[in-house]
Formats: C-alpha cells, structure tokens, sequence
C-alpha cells in the first residue's frame, strides 16, 4: 500500500478544497437564476471569483482544516469546516456589500455558497473515512469469531468500533440489560433482546463468545450481565478493562481479556476530589515507605498521576524495589524518582532520608501483615516492625516538620484477637499520641481497611496456584467471610482520607458487602473451565489469630460519617503522651520476653486485644460433599 508524505496529502487536501470553492460559487449561482446564469452575473461571478477563493483559503488554513487525517474525520472536523465556512461567508458578504459594491452578488448566493460548501467539504471526508474503513476492515471482518456485545454505554460503541478493526472478531449483536433499546441498532448491529434472551441470541448466530461492554455501569449490574452469560453452555465471557484503568491511560480499549473474579467481586468507581488531591500533591515532595509492596507501589502509581516534584520510594526489600524501578523506567513522568532501601527501624537513616529529601507528605504503608506467620514464633518483629517502626518514622517526621504523615492500618486492628492485628492497633495509638504532642506542626492521619483483590496476601493467587495444580482449593472454615476491594479503590481512598484529616483521625473505608470463602473459590473454580466436582475444596480449620467474620467497619454506631461516600471516622479510644511514654518503654522491653509474656502484656496495651487459643481443624469438601473433623459453631468466632 502506497504512502505519501503528510505535506503531500496536505497539499491534495487543500486542492481539493479550492475546487469545492470554486464549484460551489458556479452552483450557488446556477440554483439562483435556475441554471440559466445572464451574461452580466457571469461576468460577476467571474470578478468576484478571485476574492472569494483568497478568503476562504486563508479561514481555511487559519482554522486548521489541513491538520486533521481524513480517514479519522469526526465531529470535531466538521466543527472546524463549519467555523471556517461561517467566517468566510462573512467575509464575503462584507466584500459584496460594502467594499466593492459595483459587483452585484445576489444575497440568495451568499447564503447558498457556504450550506454548499459546508455539505461537499464535510461529506466528502466522511465519505472518504467511511469508504476507507469499509476496504481496509470490513472484508477480513466476516472472517472472525461471531460475537456478542452485552452493553449499550458509548464503551459498547468505541467497542464495536475497534473490534471492526480486528480480523479475530465479528459482532454479530448486542444484547441491552435495562431493555430500553431492543430493537435499536448501533453501527449497524442490532440489539437484539436483554439478558434473558442471551441463550437465543448465542444460538442463533451459533456464538461461543460475548463481551461486557459495561465500565461504567454498577457493580451490581456487571454481575448480573455475568451471572446471564456464564448461563448459556458453551459460553466465553469476556470483558473490558476497567474504567479506571481506562481513565489513567495504562490499558486500551483494545485490550479485552477473559472475566476473572476480580470482576464479580469489583465494586463501583470511586469519585475523587481531584482538586483536594492536586493541592495536596502537585509540585510536592512524597515518600511511601513499604513502596514496593501490593499498596504502597499502587499509592505510587497513584501518586503519580498528581505529578509530585519528587516520589521518594523507600522499602526493605532490595528486589522489590528493583521490580519497582523497571516497572516506572518504561513510564512517561516530570517526577523525580528516589529509590532508596531502607528500614524505617532505623532511627539515624530514616532521620537522614527525611533531613535530606524534606518531604511534604509521607505515607507509612511498610508492615508485616501476615496474620498467623506473626502469630507464633515472630511476634517480637511483628511488634518491632509493626509498631516501633511507626513509631521511629512518624517521630522522624514530627521531628522534621513534615505537614501531613498517613498510616496505611487494617481491620484487623479492630478487636484484635492476633499479634498483628494488635500491633497495627499499638502503630494506631502511637501516631494518635504524637498528635497530642506540644507543638506539633504534623498532620497524623490513620486509613484502615480490608482485604484488597491480588494484594500479596489475598487468598485469590494462592487459589490460582491450586487450581492450577489440580487443587485442593484449602479454606480454613466453611462459614468464613472477609472483605474486598481492588488496589486502586484501597490506594484512592487513602489518598482521599489524606486530604481530609485535620490530624488524629482513624478513617475507615466503605469495604461494601462481605463475601464468603467458599463462594469465591467455587466461582474462580467455574470461571477456569472446569466444574465443582474437578476440583477438591479441603476446609483445614481456622489458622491461630484468624477471626471467622471481619468487623463491620462502617457501622452507623461506632463510626461517624464524613463528606465522602466511602469514608467514615472512627470513634476508637485514643492514647496521649503519657500513655506513648509508657509504650516506648515496654517495647524497648520486649526483645528480652517469652512470646506468652509479651501476649499478656499486650492486652494491658491494647484493651480489646483477645488472643487466639483456638485447637486446628480439619474438613474436607469434593463433590459437595463435607466431612468434619472438628468444627465450632460460627458463633464462637465472632466477636
């Protein structure tokens, strides 16, 4: 296929342009005196030629008419004719009227010239465009996989329009879940009927696959449209990225990919306040410790997008980091990148680091969070990592007048019954009790929240690694529930609730409606092709520390709401300065303990910290059916 060069197709663009000018003046004209011009307004048209066609080659240009690609001609193309017409009409009518009124232009001319130029300008793009598309796409198109469109949201319509481009598929309909629009056709496909119809519609076009075109609908009603699909035998469901990845730039469109239950369990897109954000962010000094880890790199990712100064990424873990680091060296960004290995128990580097780099905002996201590898055996790092290393950045940073430190907390600090969820409680107090310190210019604000989707230590990658492996899928209790929400949303909220806080807050998010285990691994069994009975499901019995339920964050009576959605406040005990003296010395202690000793003394610290004495247990599942070692009534475990 030939190409030219972009000032040649330039240049017949504007030829082409100059004989439109010229055929529609002769046409308004002609249409005037119906096709029988006089001999005295052909000499008119003549003179007056000229200078129409020097006005409106320079309302051409001045308007840009020649930046554009004909083949991708649009509505703001047809914008820019219609300007450039108008003023040249304008300009005409001035001529014809006052500077030169010895020619005789009739007024009919001047209103037909620019609708005829307007009509034959913009027609003939559109042509152009369409006849393009149809040659290039639409041959190698019939060639495709039949499939359906499930969604009629302007991403079903930039859908339809990319997959005419790929020679993989051929939308053959679309399926509307409201059922406003059946009947209806959108780029010439037709809405075929809604969610109860998919099983005719597949079988009618002898279709194996379909696509969910529903971004920016409600998490509810992308899973019902799932629910639909997943119904029809035979049925691949695919999907589009999601609308907030689509927003910031790193998917396409184009990048369709098979349902996965981060999907069923996705939840709405969280609204930002965008400005709050900017200002808190933008042109700004930022340090995330733990920068390397499933939150903290999303922070920075997040982070990012705000363009900071500086993003100063500070983690234990060398190649963590390192991963970090190649993962930004392929991103367009004006922010200086640090990357600094640190522990934030060291008292001299972290002062160091921050003396250094002076930052406006850090955000501690670094700790151990695995529940029962802190619970036996590790718990003197659990409470010096978790606690004391709060403890030496969030004092580091009072110290050196940071504006505003967030600590990245988890629901486990609610009612405690493990050593880490105590110690993320302690980090809780710690920064609540800096707060209340003579003279201090630092902002402490605590986020907690729950499960986060593909985190590190979300049971949904060890569930794909078991399946992958021919199972058994292990759960620790067949009644157990958790919480969850996608990195990004979790990353969001705490930069929102960042900007909130006045200093000594504890925001809890919205973590929405808890789902069951056992569901979960059924449904990421369904959607690997195979079926229940393929896979054995093994109930091993709850793990030391580990709650059957998690708390309800965001209940009414023990939060108090706030002016974003998803963000309430805790009304949790605080700790003054007093009570952190105290602390420091009985953490400065705890080296030299037994774990039963240190587990004692924690509940004096934490109050509603309860340990776990729990016997293990065991049960397994294959088929549906379950058999049961030892297994306590659910009410056991809630607390």
């Amino acid at each position: 296929m030939l190409k030219f060069p972009a000032k040649l197709l330039s240049l017949l663009a504007f030829l082409h342009d100059a004989i439109v000018v010229i055929a529609a003046w002769l046409m308004a004209f002609a249409l005037r005196f119906n096709f029988h011009i006089p001999n005295q307004f052909v000499s008119f048209f003549f003179q007056s030629l000229p200078i129409i066609f020097i006005f409106h080659s320079i309302c051409f240009y001045s308007f840009g008419l020649y930046k554009g690609v004909w083949r991708f001609a649009s509505l703001p193309d047809l914008k820019r004719i219609m300007r450039a017409v108008a003023f040249a009409a304008l300009l005409s009518a001035t001529f014809a009227l006052l500077v030169h009124p010895t020619i005789v232009i009739p007024r009919s001319v001047l209103i037909l010239n620019p609708m005829l130029l307007l009509l034959a300008m913009g027609g003939s793009r559109f042509i152009y465009r369409a006849w393009k598309e149809r040659r290039l796409f639409n041959g190698i198109a019939l060639q495709g996989k039949p499939v359906i469109v499930i969604g009629v949201e302007d991403a079903s319509f930039n859908l339809i329009k990319e997959l005419s481009k790929n020679p993989e598929w051929r939308v053959v309909a679309m399926v509307d879940p409201s059922n406003k629009l059946i009947g209806r056709e959108i780029m010439h496909t037709k809405v075929e009927g809604g969610l109860e119809d998919m099983a005719q519609i597949a079988a009618r076009h002898g279709c194996q696959h379909c696509m969910i075109a529903m971004p920016g609908s409600r998490h509810e009603k992308r899973r019902l449209a799932v629910d639909a699909a997943r119904k029809v035998e035979g049925m691949e469901v695919l999907t589009l990225p999601a609308m907030s990845d689509l927003i910031s730039g790193r998917i396409s469109l184009s990048q369709i990919r098979k349902i996965d239950v981060e999907d069923l369990l996705g939840r709405d897109v969280v609204q930002l306040d965008t400005h709050g954000l900017s200002s808190m962010l933008a042109n700004k000094v930022v340090l995330v410790s733990g920068a390397a880890g499933s939150i903290g790199s999303e922070l920075c990712r997040q982070i990012l997008s705000f363009h900071p100064t500086q993003l100063i990424c500070l983690d234990i873990s060398e190649y963590a980091l390192y991963t970090l680091q190649q993962e930004f060296s392929q991103w367009v960004t004006d922010t200086e990148l640090v990357y600094l290995v640190a522990d934030v128990k060291n008292q001299t580097r972290i002062q160091r680091i921050l003396q250094s780099h002076q930052p406006d905002v850090v955000l501690h996201a670094g700790a151990y969070k695995h529940v029962p590898m802190m619970e036996h055996f590790n718990v003197v790092e659990a409470l010096q990592n978790n606690a004391h290393g709060t403890y030496q950045i969030a004092a580091a940073c009072q110290a050196a007048g940071v504006p505003t430190f967030v600590l990245v907390s988890t629901d486990k600090a609610v009612n405690p019954t493990n050593v880490m969820g105590a110690s993320k409680r302690l980090a809780e107090l710690i920064c609540q009790g800096l707060q209340h310190a003579d003279n201090s210019s630092t902002r402490f604000i605590t986020v907690r929240f729950g499960n986060v989707l593909g985190s590190s230590g979300s049971v949904i990658p060890k569930f794909r690694e078991q399946i992958a492996h021919g199972g058994p899928l292990t759960i620790t209790h067949p009644e157990i529930t958790r919480y969850f929400m996608s990195i990004p949303e979790a990353a969001q909220l705490v930069l929102q609730a960042a900007t909130m806080g006045n200093g000594g807050e504890v925001f809890v998010l919205d973590m929405g409606t808890p789902v069951r285990i056992i569901d979960l691994a059924r449904d990421m069994i369904k959607l690997s092709g195979l079926q229940e009975q393929d896979i054995r499901i093994e109930f091993t019995g709850l793990r030391p520390g580990e709650k059957l339920y998690e708390e309800l964050l965001a209940d009414d009576e023990s939060t108090l709401p706030t002016s974003h959605e998803k963000l309430r406040i805790a009304q949790a005990r605080s700790a003054d300065t007093l009570w952190l003296t105290n602390l420091l010395e009985w953490l400065a202690s705890v080296p030299h303990l037994q774990e039963a000793q240190i587990k004692q003394d924690l509940q004096r610290w934490v109050e509603e910290y309860q340990p776990d004495t729990r016997p293990a247990l065991g049960v397994s599942l294959r088929g549906g059916v379950l058999s049961l070692d030892s297994l306590p009534s659910p009410s056991q475990h809630i607390h």
